[in-house]
């Protein structure tokens, strides 16, 4: 365990960090989750408003670094993928 004054109070501060990372990317699961589960049902509306959400969610948590803009990016054009093969047949 740290000893120094600063040291503490960095460990401190990583430790809040790492537990608003955490839920977050959990939330982002969820969501993430929530698209999926309505592409499977092959329900377009629930699907693109669970797309809608997610997508600025994502966007969020790539400007605060929680996850890489790149990560965020992928996500984001992969789930939309899958949302829009439920409107034009296959």
């Amino acid at each position: 365990m740290a000893t120094h004054a600063s040291a503490l109070k960095r460990a401190r501060q990583s430790e809040k960090k790492r537990l608003r990372n955490v839920s977050i990317k959990s939330a982002l699961k969820t969501q993430a989750k929530k698209v999926l589960q309505a592409v499977e049902s092959k329900n377009t509306d629930e699907a693109r408003k669970a797309l809608s959400a997610a997508i600025p969610a994502l966007q969020k948590a790539a400007g605060k670094r929680v996850i890489p803009k790149k990560t965020a990016s992928r996500k984001i054009s992969h789930l939309t993928k899958k949302v829009n093969s439920l409107s034009s047949p296959a």
